[in-house]
């Protein structure tokens, strides 16, 4: 944890904070492209993160997305939380689509399998996870639809 991650979990808490997704991905790009992708906003905040590059499901295209991940010993967990969005975020339907991504964790890459969590292994990496960002209980009561989980592991 970092200096700004109490911010930033203040911040995430807000009902009204996925309206400026777009503003906070333009930031994004725009620190990345300064830094050389060294740093991206979740780095600010002091938490953990990786950058998700999965081709488009439809185009091939490959996508990259900074994500928080919470490791889970050689393993990573993300949510497609989408800040707490009512939509589900593209990169989850594309993950879905492929049957391996590659992630750059602390500037190593890496090709992974993923896996969607369900039933109490979900419910266990869910508890996991909200003890490093504990807005993804509060994305979970605000939204009607089940925020997914996934497990990636190295190939």
């Amino acid at each position: 944890m970092g200096l700004f991650t109490p911010v930033a979990v203040k911040f995430g808490s807000y009902a009204w904070a996925p309206k400026l997704l777009p503003q906070i991905v333009w930031f994004d790009k725009r620190l990345q492209a300064v830094t050389r992708k060294r740093y991206c906003f979740v780095d600010l905040a002091g938490l953990p993160s990786m950058e998700l590059t999965v081709p488009g499901r439809k185009s091939g295209v490959l996508r990259s997305t900074n994500l928080l991940t919470v490791p889970d010993g050689p393993e990573w967990l993300i949510a497609g939380s989408f800040f707490g969005d009512p939509r589900p975020p593209a990169w989850a339907a594309n993950l879905r689509a492929t049957e391996t991504v590659e992630i750059r964790f602390k500037r190593q890459p890496y090709t992974v399998r993923w896996r969607e969590l369900e039933g109490e292994e979900r419910e266990q990496a869910w508890r996991h996870m909200n003890r490093t960002w504990p807005n993804f209980d509060k994305y979970a009561e605000r939204i009607d639809r089940t925020i997914p989980v996934f497990r990636l592991t190295p190939v």
